[in-house]
This record gives C-alpha cells, structure tokens and sequence, in this order.
C-alpha cells in the first residue's frame, strides 16, 4: 500500500468514527462548514488583488466539499468555468486583456479607498483631502 493509500485508509477510518456519533458529526460538519465559509470568504475578497485569490476559493470550496455534496457540485462547477474563462481570455487581443487589466485595477483602487486605506496612509505622509477619506 502506497504511503497516500494508507493516509486515506487512516482518515477514513477515523471520519468513520466520528461519523459513528450523532452529536460530534454534527460539531464537526459544523466546524467544517464554518472554517470553510470563512477560507471560502477571504478568497472571495482576494479575487482582485495579486495573489492566490482563486486558489483560496478552491481551498475553501474544497474544505467544505469534504462534507457538503452542494458543495462538491458548485467546486467542480466552478473549476470548469473558470478554465473556461482563462482559455477564452488568453485566447484574446492585447486590448482585451489590457481592458481586463485595468478594470481590476480600478476595482482595486475602489476597494482600498471604500476600506479606508487611503485615508489613512494620506495622514502618514501629510495629505488630509477629504475625499480621500473612506464614505463608510
């Protein structure tokens, strides 16, 4: 048996015996469900700056696929259309992945400044515009 083998044969053995207990499958299915919303969340938030951001989803996604069957469709649901997505868009002209490139730009720039951080970098260096200050 391969070292992978006997990992998934020790998991399942020890999901089996959790799952063998009412009240602490569902304290588990429970902290399964909240840690992978809460990965599945910050990836969400992460998707326009540079960085892991759709790995993070599909960790999450993948966190709560181990207990959800919802969860295991819209993962697989997910993965084929964001391949989609990437084959058209590497697919495409200069223009479109320059367009692509600025509107997430702007989208980043609209999230910094609607979290503040704007404002508060101003102050660091002596610029007080009002307008640089966060509307929420």
């Amino acid at each position: 048996m391969s070292p992978f083998q006997e990992a998934e044969s020790r998991w399942k053995r020890w999901r089996a015996r959790i799952a063998a207990k009412p009240s602490l499958n569902l304290g588990y299915r429970i902290a399964v469900g909240v840690i992978g919303a809460l990965v599945l969340a910050a990836g969400v938030l992460a998707i326009p700056y540079p960085g892991p951001g759709w790995l993070i989803v599909f960790a999450g996604l993948g966190i709560l696929a181990s207990e959800f069957e919802w969860a295991h469709r819209l993962l697989r649901f997910a993965r084929t259309k964001y391949d989609a997505f990437m084959d058209w868009f590497s697919r495409q002209s200069l223009l479109v992945k320059g367009v692509g490139a600025v509107l997430t730009g702007l989208i980043v720039l609209a999230t910094l400044w609607l979290l503040g951080t704007f404002g508060l970098v101003g102050t660091w260096i002596g610029l007080d515009y009002p307008w640089l200050e966060s509307p929420l």
